[in-house]
């Protein structure tokens, strides 16, 4: 493995993914308090939808495309060209789901939003291969920097059409034109050949990796949107808003970090699929580095759920607090969680990817459920957080004992500093009391005791060296 190739991914993954979060905390920070928790919810609703769309799109033929080592400039052309005509069909029906929308949901507003989204699902299922070409080919510079640009014009356009009164189809119209720049970048850098034949054959060379990435993706999309399908089914569209407003806020740190790593980790392993123990000491050296941030993380999220709510979102999310609290006790499972995907990838076992996409669905869907018949969005928190427990330690039996073939030790090795890490972060929020009624200054209190525990756990379990070495090599 090239130092260089990851080292250089790392760095261009990094400014994008950093970027756009702050990026994004912004726009949604002013969208917040031009929109309603009803308005938002409307948009969380269509988007809902939009993700299992663009899901469909993908087909599972971007990591396949990146994996597959003996595809040439005809054989992507003729996937690209097969491409354009799902992502046709698919933006044709999504186009016509909006009165079924209105049924399901007793509303008269999806008529119209569907119909605009079906563009945006036809020009993302068009962008899907000439991204992964570019990934292919390690070129995260052009992949970041237009991630960057294109989410820079979507705050533009939203917010400016938010306070001409567009109300949620100022969201709906950015994404829109986002995806239209995005595509049209992709599609002029990658300059693919699309005078090339459709064929079968280019597509059955990457079908079998596709197809078990794109059956996990399915069932992994149940398993992650089914909360918000029900509680806007049965609770409504605010409660709705303020659930997803709280777990849009704990993904953050899984974006900060592991939202870095993971785009680059497949690229680059690929090269080494037949290698098991190198694949094995990347993801342990890879979860140790989360779980050092993740679980400390999750800890001063909990203890700073008020202020973080109320400074990013206005007072009018506030029932959104105890739904963060809840949440943010599963940050650093959702970060290591989110890496593992990628390894099962590299190591060219995807079907053991879509087994634990099968389990995880299970458990998910019946915490779901009961959290949903518990009947508050607080009740479906806590579920959800059970079930992604559960998830991790079996994902991580599969990964250890089916992939790498070695034992769950090393896992509890290699999380064993980082659970001291975060035991030390818990005794300094629980001690230590607010020292002001001022929002901004309690944050920044907080923040610099994060800062402060993470000083002291490095120091008492003795990982500067380590840590240091990990970033560096």
């Amino acid at each position: 493995m090239s130092k260089s190739d990851f080292k250089t991914g790392i760095i261009f993954s990094a400014i994008g993914k950093y970027s756009n979060m702050i990026i994004n905390i912004l726009i949604n920070a002013v969208l917040a308090r031009l929109l309603t928790p009803e308005e938002y919810g409307i948009v969380t609703i269509v988007q809902v939808f939009l993700v299992f769309f663009d899901m469909l799109a993908d087909m599972g033929f971007g990591p396949a495309i990146i994996q597959n080592q003996t595809l040439d400039d005809e054989d992507t052309g003729s996937i690209f060209k097969f491409s354009v005509i799902v992502s046709f069909i698919l933006g044709l029906v999504f186009a016509l789901l909006g009165q079924p929308a209105n049924n399901f949901y007793d509303q008269t507003v999806y008529v119209p939003i569907f119909i605009i989204m079906g563009f945006e699902i036809f020009f993302y299922g068009l962008m899907i291969i000439p991204r992964a070409l570019l990934l292919k080919r390690k070129d995260f510079k052009s992949v970041n920097v237009l991630e960057v640009v294109s989410n820079i014009l979507f705050g533009i356009v939203a917010i400016a059409l938010a306070l001409l009164g567009f109300s949620y189809y100022s969201i709906i119209i950015g994404r829109l034109i986002k995806v239209l720049t995005m595509f049209a970048f992709y599609f002029s850098r990658t300059k693919i050949n699309y005078r090339a034949k459709l064929r079968k054959e280019p597509i059955l060379k990457i079908w079998a990796f596709a197809r078990n990435q794109f059956m996990f993706n399915f069932i992994n999309y149940f398993s992650r949107n089914l909360d918000n399908i029900l509680i806007g089914r049965f609770m409504g569209s605010s409660p709705l808003a303020f659930y997803n407003r709280s777990y849009q806020l704990s993904v953050y740190p899984n974006t900060i970090l592991s939202g870095v790593l993971t785009p680059v980790i497949q690229p680059i392993m690929s090269d080494y699929q037949d290698q098991k123990h190198v694949i094995k000491d990347v993801y342990l050296k890879v979860i140790r580095l989360l779980g050092d941030i993740g679980i400390a993380v999750s800890v001063f999220c909990f203890f700073a759920a008020r202020e973080i709510i109320l400074l990013l979102s206005g007072s009018q999310w506030e029932a959104s607090i105890p739904v963060f609290q809840i949440l943010a006790i599963s940050i650093w499972v959702q970060m290591i969680a989110s890496s593992t995907g990628a390894f099962y990838q590299s190591a060219n076992r995807t079907d053991l990817l879509l087994f634990s996409g099968i389990q995880s669905t299970i458990f998910n869907v019946i915490a779901i459920c009961y959290g949903v018949y518990l009947g508050t969005i607080e009740s479906v928190a806590m579920m959800v957080v059970i079930s992604f427990t559960i998830n991790f330690v079996i994902n991580n039996y599969l990964l250890m004992y089916k992939v790498f073939e070695s034992t769950y030790k090393e896992v509890l090795v290699a999380l064993s500093k980082p659970l001291v890490m975060g035991l030390i972060q818990f005794l300094l929020f629980f001690w230590l009391p607010d020292i002001t009624s001022i929002i901004f200054f309690n944050l920044v209190y907080k923040g610099i005791i994060f800062v402060i525990g993470l000083l002291v756990g490095v120091l008492v379990t003795k990982q500067f060296k380590e840590l240091k070495d990990l970033v560096v090599n």
